[in-house]
């Protein structure tokens, strides 16, 4: 009788096994924000992943946002903001935990923070990471309010010392904020200089940690899946 019953409680461990992909685990949802002219599936190592660790599609959103074909039309405000707020209060709104986690690339770690602090969500965000964002600025854009021509130079884009920098900074966009940054970043290195006043761009003030990594720009994105996962 006794060796019936481990054999039995064996086979309903087994079917419990067999059938526990159907069934999602409780954990933070997830926002994947992609960054300027980018498309959802730049983040697609960091999906996999995921779904590798046990996240079900139903977890993951990941919108698309802002003119695919003109970098220089995008900024912080407006249309770029709609489906990335949808995704977040989305996300919200199906979390088992009440919460979710965030990650952005490049513009999208700082749109992404736009949206968490607007709506006022940063007490619904457990880990914010943003990779390769210029919390900072980019010089290439330059000095606001100067050589700023394009919108996404302007004031609600990426020149240094804009009034949109400005008001987010050292705002909260979750309970725990990290950077990933690199030195051989292309674009927020652009000629050379990643510091804006003494600090890496894509550091965000009060940041919990920041990493650094060998990468270029989309690489940071790429190559760092596990990092971004392990943190979550």
């Amino acid at each position: 009788m006794r060796s019936l019953r481990r054999l039995f409680s064996a086979l309903l461990v087994l079917s419990l096994i067999g059938t526990g992909s159907a069934y999602a685990a409780c954990v933070d949802n997830v926002v994947l924000v992609h960054g300027n002219t980018g498309k959802p599936t730049d983040f697609q190592a960091t999906h996999d992943l995921l779904v590798q660790r046990g996240y079900t599609e139903s977890q993951i959103f990941a919108p698309a946002w802002g003119n695919a074909f003109c970098a220089a039309c995008n900024d912080h405000k407006g249309t770029e903001e709609t489906p990335v707020e949808n995704a977040i209060v989305d996300a919200l709104a199906s979390s088992c935990t009440g919460k979710i986690d965030v990650i952005g690339h490049s513009m999208g770690a700082t749109l992404a923070a736009r949206v968490i602090d607007r709506i006022g969500a940063s007490t619904s965000v457990d880990a914010f990471i943003g990779i390769a964002g210029a919390f900072r600025g980019l010089w290439s854009c330059g000095t606001y309010p100067f050589n700023v021509a394009t919108t996404t130079c302007g004031s609600w884009g990426l020149s240094v010392n804009n009034p949109f920098l400005n008001g987010i900074s050292g705002h909260k966009f979750g309970a725990r904020m990290y950077s990933f940054k690199s030195y051989a970043d292309e674009i927020n290195c652009y000629g050379g200089v990643c510091l804006v006043y003494g600090v890496h761009t894509s550091q965000i003030a009060g940041e919990t940690a920041s990493y650094t990594f060998p990468y270029g720009h989309y690489g940071l994105l790429w190559y760092t899946a596990t990092q971004q996962v392990n943190l979550l």
